[in-house]
């Protein structure tokens, strides 16, 4: 058994401070096991431990919203019986350390995100951000990343109809690739992820669990330093295809009443899945890791905990449906398996091999989760910048035609099938995207939009400018602009002045939201 030293606890990413209090939640050292689920639900990536006080500020309720944030996706009326349910999330460590796979495997999560819910996904989008095209490794990513979302969205079958790719040197040492997921449910079939039932049994279904992805969640919570190809293990291993399969599969269920609650793998795995149903509902889980599906021989128990293999779902079912479930997983070419049950105990118990591996209480993961208010500095906003005047306008001209920021970015969504599906009306290229809402008359407007050189400059305007952004687009095309999702990525909270621009572009997108009735329903935090 592996002794715990305060090196292991520092690889694991936790302070001394929060050690102390998983020491105080168990009354007792935790084992390997124990303390690697710990450290993936209390990272930023899954906790939000930094950030959750000020995203309290945000609108989140409104006559459309049928489901604001905390769930898998925010799900919007949109009238005769139906909803659009959408969110946008962060892959960016991945994509700058491996980014064709990095890429690729944002796009599958939240596509699973979006389908977790009951709803068919009918459109990509994306919002990346790169170094300086000279930069001699960026011809590289942004190849990968390009080549990864249009991979994996071509072949799943969901269009991609817009987004929007920028340049600055401030990326040169950590790209951001951010993937969204809009999708269409009826109001009726729409699914959470809340557990319930003592003895109801937790299933699990998808692809198999190997060891890919480890730590991914710890990882996304770190600054990166040189060593970052290192980290290479840690990023998770994509097949649009068994997604694909996966989608028919889930939809196919939901379609019958077996399905109690559901929820994805995507972060932290197994983990923060089952932590998630179980605290939601307020109630226990036990598992049986042996009869997790492995593609991998010998797997710990904390291996398969903590593994982001992708393709993979939890699921609670009404007793007695297991075959009738299995049936449908099984004629899609999947796997499935029973490996664990409700409790009413409140607690999370693994057992491998016989033995008690893990025996901890639900609530210290989720809500006792450690929440810091730290130190922020408002950004000293710059004086207004004067002019030098123009000496030679048609040298100006043709040195603003060549700039990566406003040259054509077609070569891009070029690659991308913004068309599979036939209900796609307004492709890329255009103010916002439009998507049929399939065997309607109604359409989905859709963009993403945020000027970060503004929000750097003077965070509380440039939240401000990144919502109204989205506004003009979505009315531009005739679109009526019903709510937000939102991806924030920031730099290393613990230093005031980042702290500073995270808490002022919160605010500015918060007034913005507010004054055209706006809510933001659904989004992500990506810090480091």
């Amino acid at each position: 058994m592996t002794q715990i030293t305060p090196e292991i606890v520092a690889e694991h990413g936790l302070s001394p401070e929060e050690y102390d209090r998983v020491l105080k939640a168990l009354g007792r050292e935790p084992n390997l096991t124990e303390l690697g689920i710990f450290s993936v639900m209390w990272s930023e990536h899954c906790s939000y431990k930094s950030s959750r006080i000020h995203l309290k500020k945000l609108p989140t309720t409104g006559p459309q919203v049928i489901c604001g944030p905390g769930e898998n996706a925010g799900v919007v009326d949109i009238g005769d019986g139906q909803a659009a349910i959408f969110k946008m999330e962060s892959h960016n460590h991945p994509s700058y350390i491996e980014p064709y796979q990095g890429a690729a495997t944002g796009v599958g999560g939240i596509l699973r995100d979006v389908f977790t819910m009951g709803a068919r996904p009918i459109a990509n989008m994306n919002a990346l951000r790169f170094g300086r095209p000279d930069h001699p490794k960026m011809k590289h990513l942004i190849a990968g990343v390009v080549h990864g979302i249009g991979g994996y969205g071509n072949c799943v079958g969901v269009p991609t109809v817009g987004g929007e790719v920028n340049f600055h040197p401030a990326y040169d040492g950590n790209i951001l690739v951010n993937a969204m997921t809009v999708g269409v449910a009826d109001q009726d079939k729409i699914f959470y992820s809340a557990a319930s039932g003592v003895g109801n049994p937790i299933v699990y279904v998808g692809s198999k669990t190997g060891r890919d992805g480890i730590h991914g969640a710890t990882m996304a919570s770190a600054d990166f330093g040189e060593d970052a190809d290192a980290k290479r293990p840690t990023v998770q291993v994509g097949d649009p295809f068994t997604e694909k399969l996966l989608i028919e599969a889930c939809l196919e269920l939901m379609a019958s009443d077996a399905i109690v609650a559901i929820q994805d793998m995507g972060a932290a795995g197994l983990t923060s899945s089952s932590v998630e149903m179980a605290s939601k509902g307020g109630v226990g889980i036990e598992l049986i890791m042996d009869d997790v599906p492995q593609r991998e021989e010998g797997m710990t128990a904390y291996e398969m905990m903590l593994s982001e293999s992708q393709e993979r779902m939890l699921m609670v079912l009404k007793p007695g449906r297991e075959d009738f479930a299995e049936a449908i997983f099984r004629k899609w070419e999947l796997d499935f398996a029973v490996i664990g049950h409700v409790t009413e105990t409140g607690r999370m118990v693994l057992r491998h091999k016989g033995e008690v591996v893990c025996d901890i209480p639900l609530a210290a993961l989720a809500d006792d989760a450690p929440l810091y208010d730290r130190p922020h500095v408002p950004t000293e906003v710059p004086a207004a910048i004067t002019s030098p005047g123009c000496q030679d306008p048609a040298a100006d001209l043709l040195k603003l035609m060549g700039s990566p920021d406003i040259a054509s970015r077609r070569w891009i969504w070029e690659q991308y099938d913004h068309m599979v599906g036939g209900d796609t009306v307004q492709r890329p290229g255009g103010d916002a995207a439009v998507v049929r809402v399939h065997g309607t008359q109604k359409g989905l407007a859709m963009s993403t939009d945020c000027t970060p050189r503004y929000c750097y400059a003077d965070p509380v305007t440039g939240g401000m400018q990144a919502v109204v952004e989205t506004w003009r687009n979505i009315t531009a095309v005739g679109a009526k602009p019903l709510a937000i999702t939102n991806c924030l990525n920031f730099a290393n909270p613990q230093r005031p002045e980042i702290m500073g621009q995270i808490v002022g572009c919160l605010e500015g997108m918060s007034q913005a939201c507010r004054a055209l009735d706006y809510p933001i329903v659904s989004g992500n935090v990506s810090l480091y």
